[in-house]
This record gives structure tokens, C-alpha cells and sequence, in this order.
């Protein structure tokens, strides 16, 4: 069988699905490989690396895909890539059924076989296969990084004979994986962090990494069913969540978002009017920007500047 993968758009995806050590160990499990030049020099990974141990090298995207059995991408193809796949081959990525579903639906028409790896159950068996965890993982890790790049203050409490600087405080709304690892860096960094989550049980996650929860009191619940997911919430629910967060909001430096609700558009959960209340010189990082953002008036993969506002 033939595994071939295709150039991501680098203007939105640096990493890559094949680097020479897992192309090292298709070719032991007796898979060929075959890949785009300069498939991962961005990265550091020289074609020599890939042909040295076996992999076919093309120049051309058509020859890549012709004959190929399975094509493995971060994302989604392009629309002059995707015309490239032929009936009853098999494409594996992290797709985005959501922004996706018509670009799919035409796939499936052409009998190509589509598997979006974040709609994998995040349960034991399912593991091995669980790309979404440790993507988001990395994920949350780094929207503190380029938060604090971005923040043009000093992050930790700083003595100095000139006077304290007090720290600065960091608010995570969506205590998921990545949600999780963006409090955990940001305290470590020095953050004063709060979190905040539809979920109640993930209250005990959130002070274990050092961060206080902010909650909605005395709402009634419609199903108190425990998921690893959020769920769509009731209209009161929403009420109060949106006052809460807007007062967590106004007294943070830095907000990351990255609350997802699967299969479905993000919550919009910090809306204009907050932005305007929030500090001068805060930033925003919405991490859910793809599946429509969490941050009213943001532009998928754009920095933009609002009432002095970094989002």
C-alpha cells in the first residue's frame, strides 16, 4: 500500500504529517511513501533525510496522489489538491467537519473514504489514535508564549529597588486540554491566572494547576450528565455566564479562549462591549478561531487592534 501526503498552505500550518522518523516506520511496517519536494524543509528536513531512507520524492502534486492509497494531511486540502483524489481513496487528517461539511460532502460524492481524527472519542481504546490531546496540548502552550510576546508589560511580579511591579493577570475560558496547559504555563510564567469552564467538575483541575475558577451560581441545569466536552447550555445559563465572564474579562491583561462545542459553531463568549471595558495594551488569543472564534469581530488567522485591544 501507498501512503502519500501533500505541501500544507504554510501561511496557516507549519507542521507537517510525515516527518523521516515516522516515514521510517511506514516503510518497516512495508507501506511506500511518497511525498511533495521539499516537503518538510520549513522544518528542518532535508529531502535527503526522506529518500536516504526509501521515500519517492515528486515534483509534481499529481504524481504524488496517482496510485496513492492513503493521503495523510494536517488539514483539509486546498480546492486544486482536493480535485487531484480519486474514487476509493483514503484521506486522514484533522479536517474540521464543521467549516468544511460541503467541501466533504462533495468528497464523499467521488467515493472517497474521510476520517477527521478530532471526532475520535477521547476514551482508552481510542488513545493511540487521539491526535487532538497532544495537539492541544502543544496548542495551549504555546497562545501563552505568543500572548506574552505580544503583551508589552512585564508578565511576573517584579522587586525592584525602583519600585513592584504587581503581575499580570491571565484569564483561560475553556478548561479542556489546551485550556488546562494555558493555565499551567501562564502560572508558571508568573500569571495570577483564572479559568473559567461550563463544566463544574473541572473545578478541582483548575485550583490543582495553581488558578482560581470563576463559576455561574445557582442556575439550573438541565442535564448534569459528566462529558469531557462542553455542551450547549440554557438561555439563563448564557445570561449569567456572559456577566460572569465580562467581569473576569475587564480585569485581565490576557485572554485565551478555547472553548469548542463539537460539531457545532464556537460560543461567542467575549462580545464587543467587553473588549471596550477591558485594559489598554490586553491581549486576546482566540484559539477557536477556525471553528468561528469565541471573540466577537475576530478574522481567522489575522492580528487585528480594536479600542486598543490585541486580538
Amino acid at each position: 500500500m501507498i501512503i502519500a501526503s501533500l505541501s500544507e498552505n504554510l501561511n496557516i500550518e507549519k507542521r507537517i504529517s510525515i516527518t523521516p522518523e515516522i516515514a521510517k516506520k511506514y516503510i518497516s511496517m512495508g507501506f511506500e511513501i511518497k511525498l511533495i519536494v521539499n516537503y518538510g524543509k520549513h522544518l528542518g528536513f532535508d529531502d535527503k533525510e526522506y529518500s536516504d531512507i526509501g521515500v519517492k520524492l515528486f515534483s509534481n502534486e499529481k504524481e504524488v496522489v496517482n496510485n496513492a492509497d492513503i493521503i495523510v494531511q494536517l488539514n483539509l486540502p486546498e480546492n486544486d489538491k482536493t480535485s487531484l483524489l480519486q474514487q476509493n481513496q483514503t484521506l486522514i487528517g484533522v479536517l474540521n467537519p464543521y467549516e468544511n461539511k460541503n467541501k466533504i460532502d462533495e468528497m464523499v460524492k467521488k467515493s472517497i473514504n474521510i476520517f477527521s481524527l478530532e471526532l475520535l472519542p477521547r476514551i482508552t481504546r481510542a488513545q493511540s489514535m487521539d491526535i487532538l490531546s497532544s495537539q492541544a496540548n502543544l496548542a495551549g502552550y504555546k497562545a501563552v508564549i505568543e500572548s506574552f510576546a505580544t503583551f508589552e508589560k512585564a508578565i511576573p511580579m517584579m522587586m525592584t529597588a525602583a519600585g513592584t511591579i504587581i503581575p499580570s493577570k491571565c484569564l483561560v475560558i475553556g478548561a479542556g486540554v489546551a485550556g488546562l496547559q494555558a493555565i499551567a504555563t501562564a502560572k508558571r510564567l508568573g500569571c495570577i491566572v483564572s479559568a473559567f469552564d461550563v463544566r463544574p467538575e473541572v473545578e478541582d483541575q483548575v485550583k490543582s494547576l495553581g488558578a482560581s475558577f470563576v463559576k455561574v451560581e445557582k442556575v439550573k441545569e438541565e442535564n448534569k450528565e459528566v462529558s469531557v466536552y462542553a455542551k450547549e447550555m440554557t438561555e439563563e445559563y448564557k445570561i449569567k455566564q456572559q456577566e460572569k465572564i465580562h467581569e473576569a474579562a475587564v480585569q485581565a491583561d490576557i485572554i485565551i479562549t478555547t472553548a469548542l462545542i463539537p460539531g457545532k459553531k464556537a460560543p461567542l463568549l467575549i462580545k464587543t462591549n467587553t473588549i471596550k471595558n477591558m485594559k489598554s495594551g490586553s491581549v486576546i488569543i482566540d484559539m477557536s478561531g477556525s471553528n468561528g472564534g469565541n471573540v466577537e469581530g475576530i478574522e481567522f488567522d489575522k492580528k487585528i487592534k480594536y479600542e486598543n485591544i490585541n486580538i
